[in-house]
């Protein structure tokens, strides 16, 4: 009796050991199949989502699920598993096209955004910090400009004009031939009074050449200091070696300038400007350098009337333009800085 019971129970045991062994045979069976399955169904999004690695956020899911899916895959797993591997490799060691580096290709193309385009900015702060720096280059772009020089004039609208006129390359210079040859004609050049078309100006005392005290510079002294005075031919002659009758009416010469001598002689005293005019040294006449300078500055456009020798409104209208043009003081009268300009200071 205790030896069939024995056998029994040894026979249970052996049973129980064989189920046993079967039960973990078949569950390291199932094991593998079950990694098999998970591998499969996590590397299953990247054959679908690999032709769009640009798409920013999936690209990044991708390339965690290969991760997971290396970590859980058996040693043993198979050559689509290693087809994974790869994949996950080619994802993390090529550059992605984040949703990030979109918005800077697109930037690229948005004006202002000069800064952020080309450079990675891996942060919310790069990207602002980008964003105000390109804004800062745009507007401290050049626009317009070209810088306007600083030239003399006989008010503030003057000096802008003639800076602009410089700047601009509008300044003209007459050619030393054409200056030769109206000289030429005009050696024997005597003015005659025409007041009907040139009105002849009157005696006033307080009378001041306009803007002058704006005109900076020895030139200009004469100009700044000038005030009509009425004497007679006695004081005159007392004061001054040359005193001649030009034009209709008495001049008298002083250091380089013809001036208006008022009282010399009341039946000649027509004078179409009041204001000294500059002949250089050599003292000639001021209706002669009054003919030249008409001459020269209508062979270049700038005076259309006739050469008379008298300074009236239209030759001082032409003088003040070509000041203008070439960043003198607009005078309207003939000054040295003028004659050196057209080439006739002597």
């Amino acid at each position: 009796m205790k030896k069939l019971l024995t056998i029994f129970i040894s026979c249970s045991l052996a049973i129980a050991a064989s189920a046993v062994a079967q039960q973990q045979d078949q569950e390291q069976q199932q094991k593998p199949k079950k990694g098999k399955e998970k591998t499969e169904a996590q590397s299953a999004p990247q054959a679908t989502s690999a032709p769009k690695e640009h798409a920013g956020a999936k690209g990044h899911a991708q390339a965690q699920g290969n991760a997971h899916a290396q970590q859980n895959a058996h040693p043993n797993q198979n050559a689509h598993g290693q087809q994974n591997a790869h994949a996950q490799e080619n994802a993390t060691s090529k550059p992605e096209t984040t949703p990030r580096q979109h918005a800077m290709t697109k930037g690229e193309k948005e004006p202002g955004n000069e800064n952020v385009a080309g450079t990675e900015q891996t942060g919310k702060g790069k990207n602002e910090r980008g964003a105000r720096n390109a804004a800062v280059n745009k507007s401290a772009s050049p626009s317009s400009a070209a810088a306007t020089a600083q030239s003399p004039a006989s008010t503030g609208a003057n000096q802008t004009a003639a800076g602009n006129a410089n700047a601009n390359g509008k300044g003209k210079k007459p050619d030393r031939q054409v200056v030769q040859q109206v000289k030429a004609q005009h050696q024997n050049f005597r003015a005659q009074p025409k007041p009907e078309r040139v009105p002849a100006v009157t005696f006033n005392q307080t009378y001041r050449i306009q803007g002058a005290e704006q005109w900076q510079g020895p030139q200009y002294v004469a100009f700044r200091n000038y005030h009509p005075e009425w004497h007679d031919q006695g004081w005159y002659r007392s004061h001054f070696n040359r005193v001649e009758l030009i034009g209709g009416g008495y001049y008298y010469w002083n250091n380089g300038y013809w001036y208006p001598a008022w009282g010399y002689d009341t039946s000649a005293q027509y004078y179409a400007y009041d204001a000294p005019i500059y002949v250089g040294h050599s003292a000639e006449p001021a209706d002669r350098v009054i003919a030249d300078v008409q001459g020269v500055l209508q062979q270049m456009g700038y005076y259309q009337g006739e050469v008379d020798g008298l300074l009236g409104p239209q030759t001082r209208e032409a003088l003040a333009a070509y000041q203008r043009d070439n960043g003198l003081y607009a005078t309207a009268v003939i000054d040295e800085p003028t004659l050196d300009s057209l080439g006739m200071a002597s």
